[in-house]
């Protein structure tokens, strides 16, 4: 110890206490990671869930998704498929559901209203139609405007009895599109209110 320069009363710090010393500021570091990653998956479930629901779906949950903090990359990603999970068991099921439900006392409104919709959705793609009734229902999924949708788009579809394979291409494309849309938009508006707020 002499031949190292330490002295008699010199404190010496071995590895162990070194160890010691870094164990609860690692344990400190990965808590916070796993906190951070438990709270982004819970986010990512809360937009994918979002982008599930009618009339809401892919268009609104993307601005949520943008407004949490989250990428917007897998965020679009996530609510993609979201979007586009439901879409299969909406064109099975939902028109014979919904006429079964059609004069039930309780749940008769509500699959009146979404009959009524699906039929004016189904009346604006044939008033479309002139370019194809796909590339009409992706249009239709895929441009953002009140009452359009891929909910809305499908049962439209069942409705004029569409090929299952051309309401998925065309409601994949629409759902692509929206979320192209959205996610530019958000990002857009997001800048510009935070530049607004940093002046």
């Amino acid at each position: 110890l002499m031949a190292l320069g330490i002295g008699p009363g010199d404190e010496v710090i071995t590895p162990s206490q070194t160890t010691r010393c870094l164990a609860p500021t690692t344990a400190r570091w990965s808590w916070t990671s796993t906190y951070k990653e438990g709270s982004m998956l819970k986010s990512y479930l809360i937009v994918f869930f979002i982008s599930m629901l009618p009339l809401i779906e892919l268009r609104g949950a993307i601005p949520v998704g943008i407004g949490m903090g989250l990428p917007i990359l897998p965020t679009y990603l996530v609510c993609v498929v979201g979007n586009m999970l439901p879409v299969p068991f909406i064109y099975l099921f939902a028109r014979k559901v919904l006429i079964w439900g059609y004069h039930k006392p309780i749940i008769g409104p509500f699959c009146r209203f979404c009959i009524v919709k699906g039929e004016k959705g189904g009346r604006a793609l044939e008033a479309k139609a002139g370019r194809g009734l796909v590339a009409a229902l992706l249009l239709f999924v895929g441009i953002p405007l009140p009452g359009t949708g891929a909910w809305t788009g499908t049962l439209a579809a069942s409705i004029l009895d569409m090929k299952f394979k051309d309401v998925l291409i065309a409601c994949m494309g629409g759902v692509l599109l929206a979320g192209i849309i959205m996610g530019l938009a958000s990002a857009g508006l997001l800048g510009a209110l935070s530049g607004l707020f940093a002046v």
